[in-house]
């Protein structure tokens, strides 16, 4: 059965990211975030993200790996999150997966996939998910 839980999160990113740029506007990053989750997921995050942006204004695109510890819904471990997100002249896309097989203790058998919005600065997450077997 598929369940969903819904809330906010914080957002810090490391105080030194690394950006490279290259010939013709292009410019590589790698950063270091960390998140805390509110609502019926309880949980930090580390996130390790690269990024590329263009010369052309709104559109750029990253991945990332997640590393989720908590609760969710009362269940505690660990589960990874995959990111992969483009901008398209302003148009996002955006897919945050759970990696198979990376959940732990109580979280073993997670499945799921997480929306992310920002509105008016805040972080709201929207996480859809349902436990194999």
């Amino acid at each position: 059965m598929r369940e969903q839980v819904k809330g906010t999160f914080d957002l810090v990113m490391d105080p030194e990211p690394l950006y490279d740029p290259f010939e013709g506007g292009l410019v590589l990053g790698r950063l270091l975030l960390r998140k805390t989750f509110h609502g019926e997921l309880d949980a930090t995050s580390t996130v390790r993200m690269l990024s590329a942006g263009t010369s052309v204004k709104g559109s750029a695109g990253y991945v990332a790996i997640e590393l989720v510890d908590g609760k969710l819904r009362g269940r505690r471990g660990t589960f990874v999150l995959q990111h992969s997100g483009t901008m398209n002249r302003g148009q996002a896309a955006l897919s945050v997966t759970v990696v198979p097989d990376s959940g732990t203790g109580e979280l073993s058998g997670l499945d799921g996939a997480m929306a992310i919005d920002i509105v008016a600065g805040v972080h709201h997450y929207t996480f859809d998910f349902a436990f194999e077997g």
